[in-house]
């Protein structure tokens, strides 16, 4: 009897400790001070000037940087002082910086600034700052920061490079319009589920067309689109997305998305724990998982809950192993969803056998001698062999086949394969945890690969593959990172 659980909501982890909290202040007509006329203090003023401060500068001999600078600022004012400073000059300021070489002056400058409760960095000297300036990737008004206390500057300088290399250029007018639109989005008559919905098909088109120059015609079409929705606009939606056989990197850049836009996810028993990390970490998590032969959650309960939550106007994602069109009761969601008026997306990931293959590095598939993949189950719905289970497509030597959820039926499909014509020394592998680090693989000649299981399954979930393509699986696995148990040939 299937023993029955409810969804178990799973907490997020709790935030690791940071070097620093990364803030991002506006200084918009704020005054700023910056003691000394080094280089240093230059690039220092000029950030202050770019994010709209007013900044003083008091340095006796400033460099050429400086009164170029000073000359033509990018935003806010640039006076430049030409003595040195004085406690009476910190008085009022937002933020303070000094460029010293010595460390009496800068200690002094620091301890001024500090009586003042004025934040204060003294360029190159962490011992009297309150604060650092990361790396910066400008894309503004969106804007990243990019920070390693201090350790390493020059390896925050190279991830700034990587990630000014994956954004486009035109995500800064994207950022732009969606500053001018907000306001019209909040007067579009809209609900707020609706407007969520406006913003999403705004942040959609702006990955997918990021140096198209956005224009008011795309926003009245993003409304008019979700206007279309009619009374439906209050709904949510629901994603299926494909979490792959376990190793995080395999994921889709469509899950990424999805898994950090959700609002509630769903999610299997079979899914790594590692993926749900990428989630967004507001999200609610809840573990539906159906567990072969052990506590699961009714298919229905699964259902109506996804719909429910969609109906009260949630991003959900319904969080499957491997691929969810493979095995993984789509049908059954995505008509519940369809039942109900809920917008279903379905994201594909990569199966477990695809999954399993490319980490031994073998193939499923060979145009001399594997002319057919084929996927099948090792159970039905009461969980024995299914009865309409076709055991001479086994049999054909230019067929590889995996078999899903093969654990307590493996013995008997076996015999029933080997009595409809089945070679016995047809090459087997079982596979456990494909991907992941406890990665565990048997290979053996099939008829006694059951028997070699039922001496000690080996965790996880477990993938059966059977062909003559895997003839040279034992030597493979040998040299892969899985663990590969060879039987006696």
């Amino acid at each position: 009897m299937e023993e029955l659980r409810k969804p178990l909501e799973q907490p997020s982890p709790r935030m690791q400790p940071l070097a620093r909290l990364p803030l991002f202040f506006s200084f918009a007509g704020k005054r700023a001070v910056v003691a000394g006329g080094t280089a240093g203090a230059s690039w220092k003023a000029e950030l202050l000037s770019a994010s709209g401060a007013s900044v003083d500068v008091y340095a006796e001999l400033p460099c050429n940087e400086l009164l170029e600078l000073a000359a033509d600022p990018p935003r806010g004012r640039i006076e430049i002082h030409s003595r040195g400073w004085t406690n009476d000059d910190l008085v009022g300021a937002s933020l303070a910086i000094g460029a010293f070489d010595d460390n009496a002056e800068a200690e002094r400058f620091s301890s001024a600034a500090r009586a003042l409760a004025v934040p204060v960095n003294v360029i190159d000297k962490p011992a009297f700052c309150d604060f650092a300036f990361g790396s910066i990737v400008n894309r503004s008004p969106l804007v990243i920061g990019v920070s390693t206390d201090g350790a390493a500057p020059v390896f925050a300088q190279a991830i700034r490079a990587k990630l000014e290399a994956l954004l486009p250029k035109g995500f800064a007018d994207w950022a732009a319009a969606a500053a001018r639109w907000r306001e019209n989005i909040k007067s579009s008559g809209l609900p707020f589920a609706g407007r969520r919905r406006v913003w999403q098909r705004f942040t959609e088109h702006a990955i997918r067309h990021p140096d198209d120059t956005p224009d008011a015609g795309d926003l009245d079409a993003f409304i008019a689109e979700v206007k279309g929705t009619g009374p439906s606009v209050e709904n949510g939606s629901v994603t299926l997305v494909g979490a792959g056989p376990g190793d995080p990197e395999l994921l889709t850049l469509r899950a990424l998305r999805a898994l950090q836009s959700a609002d509630v996810i769903l999610f299997d028993d079979l899914v790594s724990r590692e993926v749900l990390e990428f989630a967004r970490r507001e999200a609610k998590k809840l573990l539906v998982g159906k567990t072969g032969y052990g506590p699961s959650c009714q298919q229905d309960e699964i259902n109506a809950l996804m719909v429910n939550l969609a109906k009260s106007g949630k991003r959900v994602v319904r969080l499957k192993g491997g691929d969810p069109l493979i095995f993984g009761r789509a049908g059954e969601e995505i008509a519940a969803c369809k039942a109900a008026n809920i917008a279903v997306e379905i994201i594909p990931g990569i199966s477990a056998a695809q999954g399993a293959a490319s980490a031994l590095g073998i193939t499923l598939t060979d145009r001399n001698h594997a002319r057919r993949l084929q996927y099948v189950t090792g159970h039905a719905a009461s969980g024995e062999l299914p009865a309409d289970f076709d055991f001479r497509s086994l049999t054909n030597r230019a067929t590889t086949t995996a078999i899903y959820m093969p654990t307590r039926t493996l013995a008997a499909l076996v015999e029933k394969a080997l009595a409809a014509g089945l070679d016995p020394a047809t090459p087997a592998l079982a596979i456990a945890a494909a991907t992941r680090p406890e990665q565990t693989v048997i290979a053996d000649q099939i008829a006694k690969l059951p028997i070699r299981l039922s001496l000690g399954m080996p965790d996880g979930p477990v993938l059966v593959m059977i062909g003559h393509i895997l003839a040279n699986v034992a030597e493979t696995a040998g040299s892969s990172k899985a663990i590969a148990l060879r039987g006696q040939q």
